[in-house]
C-alpha cells in the first residue's frame, strides 16, 4: 500500500513527465459515491485483515461521521491509486478507485500549501490521513466542495506525500514582485492550538445578550444561573474558517461533560473564525446540533493563551439568540513572519556554540520559556547532532550524582526532559505498535480491573477473580511490548546504550557482588523506557493519539493497575508491592523476568545501518523516500530560495527557518516581559546576551522586510489600530466569568497577513488603555513604525486605492523556469502599512536608528540579565 514508484526516468532537461504512484484508502462522500459501483468483496476483506487490530466500533462510529457541516450525510472508505504527474508547466493528481475509474483530478500547482495538511485523526478516527482543500481546482466533481481525505498506510508514507504534494504548490510569500534572488520577502505559518475542557449547563435555555459588534453573545448578568441539571450526551465539532477540522468524542454528563481533549492545527491559511459546534446525541436518531461558539481569531494576541468559559449560543437572530451553556476552552493562536534561511545564519552560529540542552535549561530558568524546547530539539534534529548533544550531557548527569544510585535518572532535570521529548518525536510508531492495539481494545471492551477489596466492597472471590483478569490483560500487554522490541529506532537505542554503558563504568557494576548493583544498568534503561515513555503511554492513551478522548473512571482504574504492573516488572524487583492487594502477582513478575532483562538488552543494543533493512533505524533510507528525495533535489535548482525553504525536509518533515523564527519571537516576548529587578540569573550571560542581541537583529530585519513591501503600494492612510481587543481574559489559574472573550469583532475578509500585537508592543498610553477596555482609538493616531515588533504587526485597514493592479503586478513577477501558474492569493496583498510620513522615518539617517536600536537592547538586557 505504501509503494512509490517512478514510471519514468528523471525528466532533468528532456521535459519527459514524471509520475508517482501510491495505493490509499479513500474517503468517498455519499452523493459522490452514487456513480461508482459498489466494492468488491473480496477486495474490502484483505483491506480490513490489514488494520483488524483497530476494532470495528474505533474504525467507524455511526454513520453521522462525515466531513460536511451536515452530520446527517455519511461516506464510505475505499481502495484508490493515486498518480501524480509532473508535467514542467503543470502538475495533476489523478485519482483512480476500483483502479481503472478516474474518480477525480485535482490540479496541484494551483493550490497553496497550506490547502495540503494532515487531518486530525479525530476526524474518522483514522490515522495518517491527509486533507485537500481543492476546491475548484478538481476535475470530476463540479458539485463537491468538500476536501478529499487520503489514509496512508504508515506515517513514512503519509509525510512523504505530504512533502511531495507541497513542493508543487503554492507558498504562502509575500513580496514576490521585487524580483530578488530569495524569491520574495517573507514567507507565513499560522497555527492554533485548541484544548476543550468540559461544559456547563448544557442544554439549558438562558436569554442572551448579543452585541452587534460581537462575534459571539454573552449572558446578562441578571439572568438567573441556577437550572435544573439535563442528562444529556454531547460531543463538539471544531471548524476553522468555517471547514470542519477536528472533533471531540461523546461524553456523558448531566450537563456538565469533561472532555480535556487537545487539537492542535498547524499550517493553517489567514486567520478568519473558529467555531466549535455542540451536538447533542441520540440513540438511532440524527444529533441535534445545541449551539456553536464563534470567535474570531484576529483579536486574539499571539502567542498568548487565554483560557476561560465561553457562551454556547442557539443562532435565532439578534434579538432571539438564547444561551444553552458553556464551555470552558483553552486557545492559543499563533503566527510568524518566516525569512530566508541565511538571515538566520547569526543565530545558529550563536545556537551552535553550546549544546542544546544548556540552551534549553537557560531558556526555562532564566527566560521562562517552556515552549521552546521542542523547537530548539528539532534544529538539533535537522542538524543531526540531537544525540550527540544528550550523549554529551548525559556524562555530566552522572557524574553529579549523588552515592546514592536509587535517585540516578530519577528526578526532573533538564536531560531527562530532553530524553522524554526525543523519545515521543523518535519513537511515535513504536509506541503505536508496543501498546496501541491492546490499548484500544481494553478501552473499546470497557474492561474493568478491581483489585482492592476496600474499593469494590466485595468478598475474597470477586477479588481473586479481579487479580486474575489483571494478569491476564498484563500479560496482552507483555506479549505485544516484547514482540515488537525489534522496531525499536536506532536513534533510541544508542541512547539507552550509552545511558547502560555510562551506568555500567560509574558504579562499577561488572565486578560488583551485590546482584543489585549488577541490575543498575538494565533499571537505568527500564527508567527511560518504561517509567518515562511506556508506562506513560498505558496511563494516559489520549494524550500519546493511542485512543480518542479520555477513558471513562472505570477503564482508567484498569489501565492504573496493568500500568503498576508493567512498571514493576522493569524494576526488575518481583518481591517488592507496597499495596498487599498487588501480591497477587508475584509469580506473574517473576515468569517474565527474563523477557524483560532479554528486551532492556535488545533495545539498548544499536543494529547496523543496513538501508535494505525496514528497522535500520533510518527510515530516510527507504526506497520511496529516496525518489522523492532524488526529485525535490533536482528540481530546487529552479525553485527561487524561500519556496525551496518552504518545502519541509523528510524524514520528519521539519521547517529550519520557522523553528528559528518561532524561537526568535519567544525570546523578544520574554525580553520585553522580563521584570528589571529579577536577579535570578547568575554567572556568565554573554551567550544569552548575544543571543538575545541575534533576534533583536532579526526584529529589526523583519520590520525592514515588511516596510519594504508596505512601500510598494503605499497610500496616505494613518497607522491606527482597527481590530479591537478581547476587552476581559480570564485567568487560567481562577476563571470566574462566565465569558472571558465577552467582545469579538467578527473577522474581515483582508488578504494580507496580519498578527494581533500584544500588551508589550503598546506604548503606555496604549497600555493604560488596554487595562480600562478601550483598545480603539476614537480617530486615528500614527504609530512610528519603530515601536512595532516582530510577531506583532497591527491590523491596517485595507486601502480602497491600489496602486497596481493584479496584472500590472503579474508582468513584474519573477520568471520562474518550472511551473507557469499563477501567484498566490495572498502574495503582494499589503496594499497599505504606513502613511508616508511614517514610512519615511523608517528612512531616518542610520545613525539615529543605531542610537534607538541599542537604547532599546541595553535596556530590555539590563532587565534580563542583571546579575546578583
Amino acid at each position: 500500500m505504501s509503494e512509490i514508484s517512478d514510471s519514468t526516468q528523471s525528466t532533468g532537461t528532456s521535459g519527459c513527465p514524471r509520475e508517482f504512484l501510491v495505493s490509499v484508502e479513500l474517503y468517498v462522500p455519499t452523493v459522490a459515491s452514487f456513480g461508482l459501483r459498489k466494492p468488491v468483496v473480496s477486495r474490502r476483506k484483505a483491506d480490513t485483515s490489514k488494520t483488524e487490530e483497530t476494532p470495528r466500533s474505533l474504525k467507524e462510529k455511526s454513520s453521522w461521521i462525515s466531513v460536511s457541516r451536515s452530520p446527517a450525510s455519511a461516506g464510505q472508505w475505499r481502495p484508490a491509486t493515486c498518480k501524480l504527474m509532473d508535467e514542467d508547466e503543470s502538475c495533476s493528481l489523478n485519482i483512480y478507485v476500483d483502479e481503472t475509474i478516474l474518480y477525480q483530478t485535482i490540479y496541484i500547482h494551483m493550490l497553496n500549501q497550506f490547502d495540503i495538511r494532515h487531518a486530525d485523526s479525530s476526524l474518522f478516527l483514522r490515522k495518517n490521513c491527509l486533507a485537500l482543500a481543492s476546491a475548484g481546482q478538481r476535475w470530476g466533481s463540479p458539485t463537491n466542495t468538500e476536501p478529499i481525505y487520503f489514509q496512508f498506510e504508515d506515517a513514512d508514507t503519509c509525510n512523504t506525500w505530504l512533502v511531495l504534494l507541497r513542493s508543487y504548490s503554492k507558498p504562502e510569500i509575500y513580496g514576490q514582485t521585487f524580483g530578488s534572488r530569495d524569491g520574495g520577502l517573507y514567507r507565513m505559518w499560522r497555527q492554533v492550538e485548541l484544548s476543550i475542557l468540559q461544559g456547563r449547563n448544557l442544554g439549558n435555555h438562558f436569554k442572551a445578550q448579543l452585541d452587534t459588534n460581537a462575534s459571539s453573545a454573552i449572558l446578562s448578568e441578571g439572568d438567573p444561573r441556577e437550572a435544573d441539571p439535563i442528562d444529556l450526551d454531547a460531543f463538539c465539532e471544531i471548524h476553522l474558517n468555517d471547514n470542519i477540522c477536528a472533533r471531540t468524542t461523546v461524553k456523558k454528563g448531566i450537563g456538565s461533560p469533561d472532555w480535556l481533549e487537545n487539537f492542535s492545527f498547524p499550517d493553517l491559511p489567514p486567520f478568519e473564525t473558529l467555531e466549535v459546534t455542540v451536538w447533542r446525541e441520540k440513540r438511532l436518531l440524527k444529533p441535534v446540533l445545541l449551539g456553536s461558539v464563534r470567535i474570531a481569531l484576529t483579536n486574539f494576541r499571539r502567542s498568548e493563551a487565554v483560557e476561560g468559559w465561553f457562551p454556547v449560543i442557539q443562532a435565532g437572530g439578534v434579538s432571539n439568540s438564547i444561551q444553552v451553556g458553556e464551555i470552558r476552552m483553552k486557545l492559543t493562536v499563533d503566527e510568524e513572519i518566516i525569512l530566508p534561511h541565511n538571515s538566520y545564519s547569526g543565530l545558529l552560529t550563536v545556537l551552535r556554540d553550546r549544546n542544546v540542552l544548556e540552551w534549553m535549561s537557560d531558556f526555562e530558568r532564566r527566560l521562562h520559556l517552556r515552549t521552546t524546547s521542542y523547537q530548539l530539539m528539532c534544529i538539533a534534529i535537522a542538524k543531526n547532532i540531537l544525540v550527540e548533544h544528550i550523549t554529551e550531557y548525559a556524562d555530566r548527569e552522572v557524574d553529579g550524582t549523588p552515592s546514592s544510585h536509587n535517585t540516578i535518572f530519577r528526578g526532573n532535570t533538564t536531560f531527562t526532559k530532553t530524553m522524554e521529548l526525543a523519545m515521543a518525536f523518535y519513537g511515535k510508531a513504536f509506541l503505536e505498535s508496543s501498546i496501541g492495539c491492546t490499548i484500544r481494545r481494553i478501552c473499546s471492551e470497557k474492561i474493568a480491573i478491581e483489585v482492592d477489596p476496600v474499593r469494590s466492597g466485595k468478598g475474597a472471590k470477586e477479588v481473586e477473580r479481579g487479580v486474575d483478569q489483571l494478569i491476564h490483560w498484563s500479560q496482552e500487554v507483555w506479549n505485544q511490548i516484547y514482540a515488537v522490541r525489534g522496531q525499536c529506532p536506532n536513534e533510541l537505542r544508542r541512547l539507552f546504550e550509552h545511558v547502560r554503558k555510562l551506568v555500567e563504568k560509574h558504579y562499577h557494576t561488572k565486578d560488583s557482588q551485590d546482584p543489585h548493583n549488577r541490575e543498575l544498568p538494565w533499571q537505568s534503561v527500564s527508567a527511560f523506557c518504561f517509567l518515562r515513555f511506556i508506562v506513560p503511554g498505558i496511563l494516559n492513551p489520549h494524550l500519546f493519539g493511542l485512543y480518542p478522548g479520555l477513558p471513562s473512571a472505570r477503564i482508567q482504574r484498569s489501565l492504573t493497575l496493568i500500568a503498576k504492573v508493567i512498571q514493576s516488572l522493569a524494576n526488575l524487583n518481583p518481591n517488592v508491592q507496597k499495596e498487599e492487594f498487588m501480591r497477587g502477582i508475584k509469580d506473574f513478575l517473576k515468569q517474565n523476568l527474563p523477557a524483560m532483562v532479554d528486551y532492556i538488552l535488545v533495545v539498548s543494543t544499536p543494529i547496523p545501518l543496513d538501508p535494505c533493512s525496514p528497522h535500520s533505524g533510518h527510515p530516510a533510507h527507504s526506497h520511496q523516500r529516496l525518489n522523492v528525495v532524488s526529485s525535490l533535489h533536482e528540481r530546487s535548482t529552479t525553485m527561487p530560495v524561500l519556496e525551496r525553504e518552504s518545502i519541509p525536509l523528510l524524514p520528519h518533515v521539519l521547517d529550519i527557518p520557522r523553528h528559528l523564527a518561532r524561537i526568535t519571537s519567544s525570546v523578544l516576548r520574554s525580553a520585553r516581559s522580563a521584570d528589571p529587578k529579577d536577579k535570578s540569573s547568575e554567572g556568565d550571560n554573554q551567550h544569552l546576551s548575544g543571543l538575545c542581541a541575534q533576534c533583536f537583529d532579526l526584529e529589526d530585519q523583519s520590520l525592514t522586510r515588511v516596510s519594504q513591501l508596505a512601500g510598494v503600494e503605499s497610500c496616505p492612510v494613518a497607522l491606527k489600530w482597527d481590530a479591537p481587543r478581547i476587552t476581559s481574559t480570564v485567568s487560567s489559574a481562577a476563571p470566574s466569568s462566565p465569558a472571558s472573550p465577552s467582545k469579538m469583532v467578527e473577522s474581515r475578509n483582508v488578504s494580507r497577513p496580519y498578527t494581533a500585537p500584544s500588551l508589550s508592543d503598546l506604548s503606555e498610553v496604549d497600555h493604560r488603555k488596554a487595562s480600562s477596555g478601550d483598545m480603539t482609538p476614537s480617530s486615528p493616531v500614527p504609530h512610528h513604525l519603530s515601536s512595532l515588533r516582530r510577531g506583532s504587526v497591527p491590523d491596517i485597514p485595507s486601502s480602497p486605492k491600489v496602486a497596481s493592479s493584479p496584472e500590472e503586478r503579474s508582468t513584474r513577477a519573477i520568471n520562474r523556469p518550472r511551473f507557469l501558474r499563477p501567484k498566490s492569493i495572498s502574495a503582494d496583498s499589503i496594499s497599505s502599512l504606513a502613511s508616508p510620513a511614517s514610512a519615511q522615518s523608517l528612512r531616518s539617517p542610520p545613525e539615529f536608528q543605531d542610537l534607538e536600536a541599542s537604547r532599546k537592547r541595553k535596556n530590555v538586557l539590563q532587565g534580563l540579565l542583571t546579575k546578583r
